[in-house]
């Protein structure tokens, strides 16, 4: 059993050298292929995940009313204002948040921390200090998954003391369907690209056993039986598959290192990220050697269906 098949390995390497340009044929077409298909793959991926970024970083803004300084222990007596008296509403919208379903992380915002961020990235805010800040103190509100953050934003919305909830509301529901429409579609189209691939190789490596088509013939009149012709063909195509990822395999290496160099830097302002090429290419690397063996080999038997059939 084992010599057979190291015996069939042999003729498999043999018969692709000598059918050298139907061989060659053959890896071009899988060569070609798999550069659509991880093109296809590596943009459809990362652009899933930056969907699902975006879709995870929807946060809940609560804005409070100017008059009220939940996270301020003492506060100015109303009666003096030389004078500072215990806050009796400290952090009482802060518990009423903390009690609403569904919440995740709940952090606060002064309105002097809005400005200064602010300030940093539209120096005419400066003009801003004191009682001139136009800004709110907030809460920032993560909901438990992103399916939630509508809910967490009505409850919030009611409290007493809150002056607006923020979350985007229509551009956040058009976010989430984004999201769900290129998952949907990607593999959809994944899929049909992979089908294409499969037919694409699988008539390519038909040409090449329909010129050995004699041999095929000779080797069942002396009696072999269908496995063992089948063997060095499966072989054959699964050597095909393997050359013909390799030039796709080091091109989406270089490629998305340089696509990762370029964007990365700009996503992460926007707290988005790409896959890292650490884990990214070892991970596309290994599914089109893995799709280029699969397609190739198992192209080659259903190509050899119509010339074993007795």
């Amino acid at each position: 059993m084992i010599r057979n098949f190291f015996r069939h390995i042999g003729e498999s390497l043999k018969n692709m050298k000598r059918n050298g340009w139907m061989t060659v044929a053959a890896v071009s077409s899988v060569m070609i292929t798999l550069v659509l298909v991880g093109a296809f793959l590596s943009v459809i991926m990362n652009v899933s995940k930056l969907a699902s970024g975006i879709e995870n970083n929807v946060r809940i803004v609560a804005f409070t009313n100017l008059d009220i300084h939940d996270q301020s222990q003492k506060i100015v007596d109303p009666k003096d204002n030389a004078k500072q008296i215990e806050n009796p509403n400290y952090k009482k919208i802060y518990d009423q948040i903390s009690k609403v379903a569904d919440i995740k992380t709940i952090k606060f915002s002064s309105r002097e921390e809005q400005l200064k961020q602010l300030t940093e990235t539209i120096p005419t805010y400066k003009l801003f200090k004191g009682d001139a800040n136009p800004l709110y103190d907030a809460y920032i509100i993560e909901a438990s998954t992103p399916g939630k953050v509508q809910s967490v934003a009505k409850n919030v919305g009611q409290i007493s003391g809150i002056n607006k909830v923020n979350y985007g509301g229509s551009n956040t529901k058009q976010i989430f369907a984004f999201a769900k429409a290129i998952r949907l579609w990607g593999l959809g189209g994944a899929i049909l690209l992979l089908l294409v691939a499969i037919f694409l190789i699988q008539n390519t490596i038909r040409i090449t056993i329909m010129s050995r088509q004699r041999e095929i013939q000779i080797m069942r009149l002396v009696g072999a039986k269908n496995g063992y012709i089948r063997w060095p063909f499966f072989l054959e195509g699964a050597w095909v598959g393997l050359l013909g990822s390799i030039v796709p395999s080091v091109l989406m290496a270089w490629v998305y290192r340089v696509a990762f160099i370029s964007f990365a830097p700009t996503l992460h302002t926007q707290q988005l990220t790409m896959y890292t090429p650490s884990e990214f290419i070892p991970m596309i690397v290994g599914i089109m050697v893995v799709i280029g063996v699969l397609i190739g080999s198992f192209g080659a038997l259903l190509s050899m269906r119509r010339f074993l059939k007795i």
